[in-house]
Protein backbone atom coordinates (compact mmCIF):
# COMPACT_ATOMS: atom_id res chain seq x y z
CA UNK A 1 0.00 0.00 0.00
CA UNK A 2 1.50 3.80 -0.42
CA UNK A 3 1.30 5.89 2.26
CA UNK A 4 -0.61 8.39 1.74
CA UNK A 5 -4.44 7.28 0.97
CA UNK A 6 -7.32 9.76 -0.37
CA UNK A 7 -10.73 9.83 1.53
CA UNK A 8 -14.23 10.44 0.79
CA UNK A 9 -15.54 12.22 3.07
CA UNK A 10 -16.31 15.37 2.13
CA UNK A 11 -17.69 14.74 -1.18
CA UNK A 12 -20.63 13.70 0.81
CA UNK A 13 -21.38 16.11 3.13
CA UNK A 14 -19.57 14.28 6.17
CA UNK A 15 -17.78 16.86 8.59
CA UNK A 16 -17.04 15.89 12.31
CA UNK A 17 -16.47 19.56 12.75
CA UNK A 18 -19.80 21.50 11.93
CA UNK A 19 -23.17 21.01 10.33
CA UNK A 20 -22.28 24.56 8.16
CA UNK A 21 -19.20 23.16 6.42
CA UNK A 22 -21.32 19.87 5.45
CA UNK A 23 -23.43 21.80 3.48
CA UNK A 24 -21.35 23.83 1.88
CA UNK A 25 -19.38 20.69 0.67
CA UNK A 26 -22.60 19.32 -0.81
CA UNK A 27 -22.71 22.27 -2.70
CA UNK A 28 -19.10 22.18 -3.28
CA UNK A 29 -19.39 18.69 -4.36
CA UNK A 30 -22.37 18.39 -5.76
CA UNK A 31 -20.93 17.74 -9.68
CA UNK A 32 -18.97 14.36 -10.15
CA UNK A 33 -16.58 17.03 -11.91
CA UNK A 34 -16.01 18.52 -8.70
CA UNK A 35 -14.73 15.34 -7.58
CA UNK A 36 -12.92 14.25 -9.90
CA UNK A 37 -10.72 17.70 -10.17
CA UNK A 38 -10.37 17.05 -6.34
CA UNK A 39 -8.58 13.64 -6.55
CA UNK A 40 -7.00 15.33 -9.82
CA UNK A 41 -5.06 17.75 -7.15
CA UNK A 42 -4.66 14.97 -4.67
CA UNK A 43 -2.19 12.69 -7.74
CA UNK A 44 -0.96 15.91 -8.66
CA UNK A 45 0.98 15.59 -5.09
CA UNK A 46 1.21 12.07 -5.51
CA UNK A 47 -1.48 10.61 -3.68
CA UNK A 48 -2.40 7.67 -6.41
CA UNK A 49 -4.94 5.71 -4.25
CA UNK A 50 -8.81 6.84 -3.49
CA UNK A 51 -10.11 4.96 -0.23
CA UNK A 52 -14.03 5.33 -1.00
CA UNK A 53 -17.39 4.35 0.27
CA UNK A 54 -19.67 2.21 -2.36
CA UNK A 55 -21.75 5.25 -2.26
CA UNK A 56 -24.15 5.56 -5.86
CA UNK A 57 -22.51 8.50 -6.81
CA UNK A 58 -18.80 6.75 -6.81
CA UNK A 59 -20.15 4.63 -9.73
CA UNK A 60 -20.05 7.84 -12.26
CA UNK A 61 -16.30 8.09 -10.80
CA UNK A 62 -15.47 4.69 -11.37
CA UNK A 63 -16.88 5.15 -14.69
CA UNK A 64 -14.88 8.45 -15.37
CA UNK A 65 -11.50 6.09 -14.63
CA UNK A 66 -12.39 3.41 -16.70
CA UNK A 67 -13.32 5.44 -19.70
CA UNK A 68 -9.45 7.25 -19.14
CA UNK A 69 -7.17 4.28 -18.42
CA UNK A 70 -4.32 5.74 -20.21
CA UNK A 71 -4.94 9.00 -17.72
CA UNK A 72 -5.55 6.74 -14.49
CA UNK A 73 -3.01 4.27 -15.42
CA UNK A 74 -1.78 3.04 -11.53
CA UNK A 75 -4.22 4.62 -10.04
CA UNK A 76 -5.98 2.03 -7.23
CA UNK A 77 -9.38 2.10 -5.71
CA UNK A 78 -10.25 0.55 -2.14
CA UNK A 79 -14.03 0.22 -1.91
CA UNK A 80 -15.57 0.30 1.81
CA UNK A 81 -18.52 -1.52 2.13
CA UNK A 82 -21.24 -1.89 2.80
CA UNK A 83 -22.15 1.79 2.66
CA UNK A 84 -25.39 1.99 5.33
CA UNK A 85 -26.79 5.16 4.78
CA UNK A 86 -27.61 3.55 0.92
CA UNK A 87 -29.51 1.11 2.92
CA UNK A 88 -31.19 3.01 5.22
CA UNK A 89 -32.22 5.60 2.68
CA UNK A 90 -33.60 2.36 0.25
CA UNK A 91 -35.94 0.68 3.58
CA UNK A 92 -37.21 4.33 3.70
CA UNK A 93 -37.91 4.67 0.30
CA UNK A 94 -38.62 0.83 -1.03
CA UNK A 95 -39.67 -0.85 2.60
CA UNK A 96 -37.45 -3.43 3.60
CA UNK A 97 -38.71 -6.47 1.12
CA UNK A 98 -38.42 -3.65 -1.82
CA UNK A 99 -34.88 -2.90 -0.81
CA UNK A 100 -34.28 -6.73 -0.95
CA UNK A 101 -35.14 -6.77 -4.66
CA UNK A 102 -33.00 -3.68 -5.41
CA UNK A 103 -30.41 -5.08 -4.09
CA UNK A 104 -30.22 -8.76 -3.54
CA UNK A 105 -29.79 -10.90 -6.73
CA UNK A 106 -33.46 -12.29 -7.38
CA UNK A 107 -32.62 -16.32 -7.25
CA UNK A 108 -31.41 -15.48 -3.76
CA UNK A 109 -34.11 -13.69 -3.02
CA UNK A 110 -36.62 -16.15 -3.39
CA UNK A 111 -34.56 -18.92 -1.90
CA UNK A 112 -35.21 -16.14 1.51
CA UNK A 113 -39.32 -16.62 1.14
CA UNK A 114 -38.78 -20.37 0.72
CA UNK A 115 -36.64 -21.11 3.62
CA UNK A 116 -37.27 -18.10 5.72
CA UNK A 117 -34.45 -17.45 9.08
CA UNK A 118 -33.48 -21.26 8.54
CA UNK A 119 -31.92 -20.08 5.21
CA UNK A 120 -30.23 -17.39 6.83
CA UNK A 121 -28.56 -19.28 9.61
CA UNK A 122 -27.72 -22.06 7.52
CA UNK A 123 -24.98 -20.02 5.23
CA UNK A 124 -24.26 -16.56 6.43
CA UNK A 125 -20.95 -16.92 4.50
CA UNK A 126 -22.48 -17.32 1.66
CA UNK A 127 -24.83 -14.25 1.71
CA UNK A 128 -22.04 -12.07 2.65
CA UNK A 129 -20.52 -13.15 -0.23
CA UNK A 130 -23.78 -12.00 -2.76
CA UNK A 131 -23.51 -9.14 -1.12
CA UNK A 132 -20.27 -8.54 -1.70
CA UNK A 133 -20.95 -9.20 -5.42
CA UNK A 134 -23.18 -6.75 -5.43
CA UNK A 135 -21.56 -3.93 -3.66
CA UNK A 136 -18.33 -4.76 -6.11
CA UNK A 137 -20.16 -4.44 -9.86
CA UNK A 138 -19.59 -0.56 -9.76
CA UNK A 139 -16.14 -1.19 -9.63
CA UNK A 140 -15.34 -3.70 -12.43
CA UNK A 141 -12.45 -3.22 -14.77
CA UNK A 142 -10.99 -0.39 -12.16
CA UNK A 143 -7.94 -1.23 -9.95
CA UNK A 144 -8.94 -2.49 -6.06
CA UNK A 145 -6.07 -4.40 -4.77
CA UNK A 146 -7.56 -4.44 -0.97
CA UNK A 147 -11.70 -4.06 -0.26
CA UNK A 148 -12.58 -3.09 2.72
CA UNK A 149 -15.25 -3.86 5.17
CA UNK A 150 -16.72 -0.88 6.94
CA UNK A 151 -16.48 -0.48 11.10
CA UNK A 152 -20.24 -1.06 11.25
CA UNK A 153 -19.84 -4.56 9.81
CA UNK A 154 -16.26 -5.51 11.32
CA UNK A 155 -17.40 -4.46 14.78
CA UNK A 156 -21.06 -5.81 14.73
CA UNK A 157 -19.42 -9.36 13.93
CA UNK A 158 -15.90 -8.87 16.01
CA UNK A 159 -18.66 -8.20 19.51
CA UNK A 160 -20.77 -10.76 18.10
CA UNK A 161 -17.71 -13.51 18.35
CA UNK A 162 -18.59 -14.33 14.45
CA UNK A 163 -14.85 -13.35 13.16
CA UNK A 164 -15.18 -16.56 11.10
CA UNK A 165 -17.63 -14.44 9.24
CA UNK A 166 -14.32 -11.55 8.52
CA UNK A 167 -12.55 -15.00 7.94
CA UNK A 168 -14.86 -15.50 5.26
CA UNK A 169 -14.66 -12.18 4.04
CA UNK A 170 -10.79 -12.28 3.52
CA UNK A 171 -10.90 -15.52 1.70
CA UNK A 172 -13.68 -14.46 -0.82
CA UNK A 173 -12.26 -10.95 -1.68
CA UNK A 174 -9.07 -13.23 -2.66
CA UNK A 175 -10.19 -15.71 -4.52
CA UNK A 176 -12.95 -13.70 -6.51
CA UNK A 177 -11.39 -10.22 -6.86
CA UNK A 178 -7.57 -11.29 -6.53
CA UNK A 179 -7.30 -8.70 -3.74
CA UNK A 180 -6.43 -8.11 0.46
CA UNK A 181 -9.22 -7.35 2.54
CA UNK A 182 -9.32 -4.79 4.77
CA UNK A 183 -11.22 -4.22 8.04
CA UNK A 184 -12.11 -0.72 9.43
CA UNK A 185 -12.69 -0.57 13.16
CA UNK A 186 -13.20 1.38 16.34
CA UNK A 187 -11.33 -1.46 18.25
CA UNK A 188 -7.82 -2.28 16.85
CA UNK A 189 -6.06 -3.82 19.67
CA UNK A 190 -9.00 -6.54 20.10
CA UNK A 191 -9.89 -7.08 16.45
CA UNK A 192 -5.81 -7.59 14.86
CA UNK A 193 -5.84 -10.14 18.52
CA UNK A 194 -9.18 -11.79 17.05
CA UNK A 195 -8.04 -12.38 13.42
CA UNK A 196 -4.59 -13.28 14.82
CA UNK A 197 -6.17 -16.18 16.80
CA UNK A 198 -8.44 -17.08 13.49
CA UNK A 199 -5.28 -17.55 11.85
CA UNK A 200 -4.41 -13.97 10.51
CA UNK A 201 -1.50 -12.98 11.03
CA UNK A 202 -1.07 -9.55 8.42
CA UNK A 203 -4.56 -8.56 7.83
CA UNK A 204 -4.68 -4.77 6.32
CA UNK A 205 -6.62 -2.89 9.85
CA UNK A 206 -7.67 1.09 9.13
CA UNK A 207 -8.72 2.77 12.57
CA UNK A 208 -8.97 5.98 13.84
CA UNK A 209 -5.65 6.65 15.23
CA UNK A 210 -5.10 10.44 16.95
CA UNK A 211 -3.40 12.28 19.84
CA UNK A 212 -6.86 12.98 21.87
CA UNK A 213 -7.84 9.28 21.41
CA UNK A 214 -11.01 10.02 19.08
CA UNK A 215 -13.60 6.92 18.34
CA UNK A 216 -10.26 4.76 19.57
CA UNK A 217 -11.70 2.26 21.91
CA UNK A 218 -10.12 1.45 24.64
CA UNK A 219 -8.27 4.89 24.51
CA UNK A 220 -5.02 6.18 22.83
CA UNK A 221 -2.47 4.26 25.18
CA UNK A 222 -4.10 0.58 24.75
CA UNK A 223 -3.60 1.41 21.15
CA UNK A 224 0.44 2.62 21.40
CA UNK A 225 1.24 -0.61 23.06
CA UNK A 226 -0.78 -2.47 20.84
CA UNK A 227 0.60 -1.14 17.54
CA UNK A 228 4.39 -1.53 19.35
CA UNK A 229 4.57 -4.89 18.42
CA UNK A 230 1.39 -5.52 15.83
CA UNK A 231 1.91 -7.85 12.66
CA UNK A 232 -0.79 -6.24 10.98
CA UNK A 233 -0.64 -3.32 8.18
CA UNK A 234 -2.16 -0.78 9.98
CA UNK A 235 -4.25 2.50 8.46
CA UNK A 236 -4.40 5.71 10.41
CA UNK A 237 -7.69 7.41 10.13
CA UNK A 238 -9.55 10.52 11.54
CA UNK A 239 -6.11 11.42 12.63
CA UNK A 240 -7.17 15.17 13.18
CA UNK A 241 -9.43 13.88 15.96
CA UNK A 242 -12.37 15.30 14.56
CA UNK A 243 -11.17 18.28 14.01
CA UNK A 244 -9.73 18.96 17.66
CA UNK A 245 -6.10 19.03 16.85
CA UNK A 246 -4.00 21.02 14.73
CA UNK A 247 -2.79 19.10 11.69
CA UNK A 248 0.74 20.13 12.22
CA UNK A 249 0.73 18.62 15.71
CA UNK A 250 -1.86 15.62 14.40
CA UNK A 251 0.91 14.17 11.69
CA UNK A 252 3.80 14.57 13.84
CA UNK A 253 1.76 12.44 16.37
CA UNK A 254 1.02 9.85 13.93
CA UNK A 255 3.73 9.83 12.07
CA UNK A 256 6.23 8.80 15.47
CA UNK A 257 4.04 5.84 16.25
CA UNK A 258 5.54 2.39 14.70
CA UNK A 259 3.72 0.16 12.54
CA UNK A 260 1.54 2.57 10.91
CA UNK A 261 1.65 1.65 7.12
CA UNK A 262 -0.46 4.28 5.24
CA UNK A 263 -2.25 7.82 6.48
CA UNK A 264 -5.15 8.34 5.07
CA UNK A 265 -7.09 12.09 4.70
CA UNK A 266 -9.70 13.84 3.04
CA UNK A 267 -9.67 17.35 1.99
CA UNK A 268 -11.83 19.31 0.11
CA UNK A 269 -9.19 22.05 -1.02
CA UNK A 270 -5.86 22.03 -2.88
CA UNK A 271 -3.98 23.81 -0.11
CA UNK A 272 -5.49 21.54 2.69
CA UNK A 273 -4.45 18.56 0.38
CA UNK A 274 -0.82 19.49 -0.52
CA UNK A 275 -0.20 20.98 3.31
CA UNK A 276 -0.85 17.71 4.54
CA UNK A 277 0.62 15.56 2.25
CA UNK A 278 3.63 18.08 3.14
CA UNK A 279 3.43 17.53 6.67
CA UNK A 280 3.45 13.83 6.15
CA UNK A 281 6.74 13.83 3.79
CA UNK A 282 8.25 16.19 6.48
CA UNK A 283 7.82 13.94 9.56
CA UNK A 284 8.62 11.09 7.51
CA UNK A 285 11.96 12.03 6.26
CA UNK A 286 12.93 13.20 9.75
CA UNK A 287 12.08 9.89 10.94
CA UNK A 288 14.25 7.98 8.22
CA UNK A 289 10.93 6.91 6.68
CA UNK A 290 11.78 8.29 3.29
Amino acid sequence: MERILFGDNQFFAVNHISDEKSRAQSIKFREDSAIIRTLDDARNVGINTFMCTTHDRISKICDIIRDDSEKYNGYSVFPCMPYAHKYANAVTELGIVGTLKEYVPGNFFGSIFKGGMAFLSKDFISIMELLVDVEMKMFKGVNTPVIFLQNVITDLLLGLRAVDVLVGFHYYVKKKYNADAGFITMNLPKLVEELAKAGLDNPVVCASINKVGFRMSGGKEVYEKALQNTKAKVIAMQVLGGGAINPKEAIEYVCNLPNIESILFGASSKANIESTTSYIRQFDAKNGRI
